[in-house]
């Protein structure tokens, strides 16, 4: 049902835990599923030097976010908004229909992260 790569970010998860006094923090949710995401941003000179996540769901909830932060680390703030749910969704080489959410909450929670940071700075 999953595959391996899936069952090794949520069985060992990358970035997990909260950034003090952040640069950006974004969460988002689905009433549906009743999955939580929220991501937390450190950026210096529009680069994202650390990302972390909390993320209260499934397993592939907490696959998708994992995997998303990976992706984002060490990339400029432009670079981390074009992160699609689909390219989320390759890297973990594929979930099952039923779980495609988790990867739009990944991107969601990416971005509204980002659009916080910008908030923050005035942009």
């Amino acid at each position: 049902m999953y595959s391996d790569k899936v069952m090794d970010h949520f069985s060992n998860p990358r970035n997990v835990g909260e950034i003090e006094n952040a640069d950006g923090v974004g969460e988002v949710g689905n009433a549906h599923c009743g999955d939580i995401m929220k991501v937390y941003l450190k950026v210096e000179n529009d680069i994202i030097t650390d990302v972390r996540f909390k993320t209260f769901g499934c397993g592939a909830a907490i696959a998708t976010s994992s995997v998303a932060t990976e992706m984002i680390k060490g990339k400029t703030i432009d670079e981390a908004l074009k992160l699609t749910n689909k390219e989320v969704v390759e890297s973990l080489e594929g979930l099952p229909p039923a779980k495609l959410h988790c990867s739009v909450l990944a991107e969601e929670a990416v971005k509204a992260a980002i659009e916080d940071y910008k908030k923050k700075l005035g942009a």
